[in-house]
This record gives structure tokens, sequence and C-alpha cells, in this order.
């Protein structure tokens, strides 16, 4: 009797593919243990006479740069030696520890030669972690260095950094050393921000002309072109009188004419600067039960209140105002219905000129809480906002 065909068994078991997660970094162990060993070393980079015997499989595994070096026609392909040009020694010892390794070490006062040789060899993670770690280290004492070097290699993140440390500081900055070694377009982009911490714009005059006066005989000829920097509109009449009769200005005739043209405009635009202080008319009902159409506004430095008149639409319905001791502006807007009160706070956010939502409330309505008979208060105690509802008839606080 012939045999019956049989079906050969077949698994239900699909093949796998596994990953050795401790692969790539037993590997990478290996071919530094090599490398320290000296072990199958098959080229010579020399930086600044300094030799350094690498391999070049690992070289081009890492660098972009050493990859396109050793793998087209160029005569490095094929030396024993090679000399590098444009690199500091010492950073390229780094540069390699890290390529054997995968470790980086950055310190403040190499970071620059750091960056600078990972550009030129395309290592990508260097260079990010070198931006990273300058923007997140900037201080007064390296700030106009930093933004320089940033400046160059187009560092957004760090210069960012660095200019807004310059305008916070800008009174000691501008006095440095540093601060002379600038370029031209460095100075007037630093100059012409409003965030400029100065109490008086006659500071970014006086950083200009030590600037100036640095290097003069290079210098005086840009003068012309600095000055529509500089917002001749926020000084007195007797701070521009004494610049026209600086001798600077007088020197060159073409900077005096730029200083009546821009005294001439008077433009709009030219935003007090950061440190300013800036005179504020508030104003606000003088009625108590918001029938009057006659407002009040103080000036704090003659001491006195000012009364004007308004028309209804010019001013939103404003139930209480308070400035905190940290000069923030806070209005209160109360609107009723049957059930509750809602209390509407708003900020005033002196840059934007705007007001901002700051908070919404809502208050169970009682039986005496009708809002447009009560006086209303704001009141900041220790940086706390409160809000009192007073009952003017009964003499006593409703709401606190």
């Amino acid at each position: 009797m012939a045999a019956a065909h049989q079906e050969p068994n077949v698994s239900a078991v699909l093949p796998r593919s596994y990953q050795d997660e401790s692969y790539l970094h037993g590997f990478l162990g290996t071919v530094g243990d090599l490398q320290k060993d000296g072990a199958f070393q098959d080229v010579v980079l020399e930086v600044e006479g300094r030799r350094f015997p690498c391999h070049r499989l690992v070289l081009s595994a890492a660098s972009p740069y050493f990859r396109a070096m050793f793998t087209s026609d160029m005569a490095e392909s094929r030396q024993k030696t090679v000399v590098l040009q444009g690199l500091d020694s010492g950073m390229f010892g780094g540069i390699l520890s890290y390529i054997y390794s995968g470790t980086l070490h950055v310190s403040l006062d190499k970071v620059q030669l750091l960056y600078q040789a990972a550009d030129l060899l395309q290592l990508d993670y260097v260079r990010d972690t070198c931006s990273s770690y300058m923007a997140m280290n900037v201080e007064r004492s390296t700030c106009v260095d930093l933004y320089k070097f940033a400046d160059v290699f187009s560092l957004d993140n760090v210069r960012k950094c660095c200019l807004q440390l310059i305008h916070r500081n800008f009174v000691e900055v501008a006095s440095s050393e540093e601060f002379c070694s600038l370029s031209l377009n460095q100075l007037t982009e630093i100059i012409s921000h409003d965030e400029l911490d100065v109490k008086e714009e006659t500071t970014v005059w006086e950083a200009v002309v030590r600037w100036v006066q640095h290097s003069r005989e290079d210098r005086l000829q840009h003068l012309p072109s600095i000055l529509p920097h500089i917002r001749f509109n926020l000084m007195t009449s007797d701070d521009t009188a004494a610049i026209l009769d600086h001798p600077l200005v007088r020197e060159d005739p073409g900077s005096s004419e730029v200083i009546r043209n821009q005294i001439q405009k008077r433009s709009p635009n030219l935003k007090p600067r950061l440190g300013m202080t800036t005179e504020m008319a508030i104003l606000y009902p003088s009625s108590r039960f918001g029938r009057s159409k006659r407002l009040l506004f103080m000036n704090p430095q003659e001491e006195k209140f000012i009364s004007c008149r308004y028309s209804r639409e010019d001013m939103p319905k404003l139930s209480a105002m308070t400035v905190t001791s940290e000069n923030d502006i806070y209005m209160l807007q109360t609107e009723e219905s049957e059930e509750e009160n809602q209390l509407s706070l708003f900020k005033y956010n002196h840059a934007e000129n705007v007001c901002e939502p700051a908070g919404v409330s809502a208050i169970p309505k009682g039986p005496e809480d009708d809002l447009c008979c009560h006086w209303h208060y704001l009141y900041e105690v220790d940086h706390i906002l409160y809000y009192i509802l007073f009952n003017p008839e009964a003499d006593r606080p409703l709401v606190q």
C-alpha cells in the first residue's frame, strides 16, 4: 500500500529581528580602546605641528568633512599624514575624544574655539551643544564678546540672549573695553532698540562718543550714519545744544545737519527707552455713581489734580482703578445680572499700550448688592489686590 502523502510541518511562529541595545555602546567602547592602544591606525592628522594617529573609517563615520576627504580623489585620501589648517590643536584633541567616546567637554573659556572646530568638521551635535551652552551662560562680563561671536556665525539664540543682557545692563556694558570693539552694524543694532535700559537718551550719545573716540580716525566718518539711531526728540533743548557744540559734531559738518533733521522730524514712533520714566495721565470718573462727565487726572510732579470733561463714548465703564507699588495699573469693570455681579479685572500693558484681561470673578448677588448705588474700591496690600464694595448709606463694606 502506498504511503499517504504528508504535508511538511510548517511552523506558525514568525521570524523576528532583535536589536542589541548594548551593541552600539560596546562597539564604541571597543573602538575607543583600539584608539588608546594605537591598534589598526591608518592615518595621522597633524594640527599645529601636533600629530594625532587615527582611523579613516571612524573619522569618516563621524564627520562628513572627513568622509568627503577620504572617499574622494583628493590628495589627502592617499596620504599617510594629513595636515589640517585653521584648527587649534588643543580643541582638535577634544574633538577626537568626542568622536571616539561620544563624551563632549565644554567650558566657557574654550567654547568658541570648540564651536569653530565643530563648524569646520561639520559635527552638528557639537555645534548645537556649544550654541546652547553659550546661550545659557551669558554674563555681563562676556555678553559683548559672545554677541560678536554669535553675530559672525549667525547663532540667533545666542545673539538674542546677549542682546537682552546688553540692553538691561547698557550703562555698565557701554563703559567696558569690549563695547568699543563692536562693529558699526553691531553698535547701531544695540542702540536702536526700545528695550535699552537708560534713564536719559544722553547716555546713548555718550556711549556713541566713546565708541567713535576709541578709533577716531577710522570711525568719525560713520558718525552721520549712527546719529539717526539716537532719539534726540527725547532730549531737552539744552542737551541737544550741547551735542551740536561737541567737538566730534563740529568736526563733521554732516553730523550737525543729521541732528537738526532728526529734531525737526519729531517722529511719533520714537518711544521712550525701557528705563525712562514717563508721565502718565490716569483718567477716572469723579462721580461715585458714574453720572458725571467730568474726569480728574493727577500730575504727580506738581502734586495737584486737574479736571476735564469727557464724552461717555471715550471711556470704558470702569468701577475702580489702582496703581500698585510696582507701577502696574489695574482696572475693574462690573456687570450686573439678576443672580450675580461679575467682576472683570484688567491690567495695563505699558510696552504694548493695551489693557489685558487679568481675571474674572462672579459674586452671588444679595438684597443690598445694587452696584450702581455702591462705591467700589481696589487696593493693593503686600502685593495682593483687594476689592471692596461699599454701601455709603449703611456705612459698611459689603464685599472684601
